[in-house]
């Protein structure tokens, strides 16, 4: 699954330890989002939406759906 959470944290121009403590998980957690190791839960997910503005589906994107870009 692919993701714009590095992307929307640099941005923000926070790292992924500052991340991580807003949305109550680990800076290695971050980093295996990102590198698209790990998949969030959906809390999490939501998580990151609320904390970004935006919705999941902005957010991440399931390999080989054509509806998002």
């Amino acid at each position: 699954m692919r993701n714009e959470v590095r992307k929307l944290r640099l941005a923000r121009g926070l790292s992924q330890a500052q991340l991580g403590a807003v949305v109550g998980v680990s800076r290695q957690t971050i980093n295996s989002i990102e590198a698209e190791r790990y998949t969030p839960s959906l809390p999490l997910a939501l998580s990151l939406g609320r904390f970004f503005q935006c919705k999941v589906e902005e957010m991440f994107h399931v390999d080989g759906d054509t509806t998002h870009g």
